[in-house]
């Protein structure tokens, strides 16, 4: 979601009777219940707290500015008992517009050979332990050490007051007649081949494993803070098929929708970011793992069940004005028995973990990638890829196949509602990817990983 421009975003209703909601956090050590292991933070130092925000979409009070960890190094695979995430204080100064986050590159400074497989030795990653499903686990108050960039402060609130571009003007609108949408139902496929159907926005319909994967499900026509869809869902409710996983990103009220989830049954399988399985376990979900960056859960199925890996993402979360960054964000690497993986990036910038994570789960078939939600760019740029962007970040991770997603559904920020596909389609072609690689579906469609699609 354009996170930083929904600005009017409310605060979500409650469902229930809910728990008070606690004060403002500031940074604690990590623990976990009973004898659980949990992986040390990579590189991270102690960020600063934020105050409650001016609206549930920021959660910074004006002048406040939350502490980068964009030089961040990330660590080697392995896990530590007990340990903290870091004891040093970072806060970062305020960047002008046009700034490179600190430990971000330019999209063309990564290096890649192009073709979609990273330059250089890779070093083999021993892969994490798979935790138990439904584990209670302790978390810190605060993930705002994990943030990338700084949140905007009040310098970056003015200039957005006297700028007012968070939606397109008439022009940029015109195209939404056009935008591909095409419903239908997803595949029946067995239980070794891969499929996938975008819904909309990041919602997908994975089949994978011989299991029905959701990611992020919004079925929703309207969420809070943002104009109604501007191409209905792809996928009818009644036409999916029994849904075994959720995987969710990120808590912004675009990929974690109330209505949407109540349609689920309560014994469905989650997987959330740390910190997150509470919002959930309060709407009577028995079934909820969470996850740090590095931590993987493996769901059983017919083909043999699938191995979930959450991975870091460039971005941040929040849901109400108490509760900025108290949760983790992220994407997740699904991958079957057969090694067929598919990246689901959720919201994200460019940055340098998508080396990182192409290192640690090289041969990803297909990567499914936000191209939209990015302009102005000095306001997004550092939580949401832009179409040049996630082509690289495609290349980063050694993709074979890019999806892209997070476009054509909301209107969200300031640029044409058309621009994102022909962006993305000059800069694949630009890159010199194959054509047939690209895969820029309608909202509705499917596509099929080929037969021997793994080397």
């Amino acid at each position: 979601m354009t996170e930083q421009t929904e600005q009017t975003e409310q605060t979500e209703p409650a469902a229930g009777p809910e728990e008070p909601e606690e004060q403002p956090p500031a940074p604690a050590t990590p623990h976990t219940a009973a004898s659980a292991v949990r992986p040390a933070t990579p590189g991270t130092a102690s960020g600063t707290g934020t105050a409650p925000g001016i609206t549930a979409g920021i959660g910074i009070a004006p002048g406040t500015r939350t502490a980068a960890a964009g030089t961040r190094a990330s660590s080697a695979a392995g896990t530590r008992t007990g340990s903290a995430p870091g004891t040093g204080t970072d806060t970062a100064p305020a960047r002008s517009a046009g700034t490179a986050a600190p430990g971000r590159a330019a999209p063309g400074a990564a290096t890649s050979t192009g073709k979609g497989t990273s330059t250089g030795t890779a070093t083999p990653v021993t892969p994490a332990r798979a935790r138990p499903l439904g584990e209670v686990r302790w978390w810190p108050r605060s993930f705002a050490d994990r943030l990338t960039a700084p949140l905007p402060g009040v310098r970056a609130f003015a200039r957005l007051a006297r700028e007012g571009a968070i939606r397109p003007g008439t022009d940029g609108l015109r195209g939404i007649p056009q935008l591909p949408y095409a419903p239908g139902s997803p595949p029946r496929v067995d239980v070794d081949t891969v499929a996938v159907t975008w819904a909309g926005h990041a919602s997908w319909v994975i089949r994978i494993g011989g299991l029905t994967v959701l990611t992020d499900p919004v079925w929703s026509r309207k969420i809070l803070g943002t104009p109604a869809r501007i191409t209905p869902v792809g996928v009818r409710w009644e036409d999916l098929p029994p849904v075994d996983a959720v995987v969710i990103s990120h808590n912004h009220f675009d990929h974690v929708d109330a209505p949407t989830l109540r349609r689920l049954p309560h014994t469905t399988p989650l997987f959330v970011p740390a910190g997150l399985a509470r919002w959930f376990r309060r709407r009577r979900f028995t079934t909820v793992t969470e996850l740090d960056w590095w931590e993987a859960a493996e769901l059983g199925g017919p083909g043999g069940g699938v191995r979930f890996d959450f991975v870091p993402a460039h971005h941040w979360s929040k849901r109400t004005l108490l509760d900025t960054c108290r949760s983790l964000w992220g994407g997740w690497v699904l991958r079957d028995r057969n090694g067929q993986r598919v990246y689901f990036a959720g919201d994200t910038g460019y940055g340098h973990w998508f080396h990182e994570i192409g290192r640690r789960h090289p041969g990803i078939d297909l990567a499914l990638l936000p191209i939209g939600a990015y302009a102005p760019r000095w306001w997004l740029r550092d939580v949401h890829a832009d179409p040049e962007e996630a082509v690289q970040a495609c290349q980063d991770l050694g993709a074979r196949r890019m999806a892209p997603m997070h476009w054509a559904t909301f209107v969200l920020s300031a640029e044409p509602v058309l621009e994102p596909l022909t962006r993305v389609r000059a800069a694949w072609e630009k890159a010199g990817r194959p054509r047939e690689e690209l895969w820029d579906l309608p909202v509705g469609a499917s596509r099929v990983l080929p037969p021997g699609a793994r080397p």
